[in-house]
């Protein structure tokens, strides 16, 4: 892990498309700003891992579905 200090309105670049920036500390709260594209997920870290444990049910449900082609045959009429 890289530790750096910053100070307020100082900031990190993780490679050319990410920076992020201390926007405000107060107490032993710090407050970040980041910068990233769209296509870059950002979330914390307790989010991200419900994301990930939900991912993970999703996938073990893998029930069929049978009789889906009956009913569509039958909406067609």
């Amino acid at each position: 892990m890289l530790v750096l200090s910053r100070k307020k309105n100082e900031s990190i670049k993780i490679g050319d498309d990410v920076e992020i920036v201390i926007v405000d500390i107060k107490g032993d709260q710090v407050k970040l700003g980041i910068k990233a594209p769209r296509s870059i997920s950002v979330h914390r870290a307790e989010v991200y891992e419900e994301i990930q444990r939900e991912n993970r049910e999703a996938a073990k449900n893998t029930t069929k579905i049978t009789g889906l082609g009956n009913l569509f045959k039958k909406i067609k009429k």
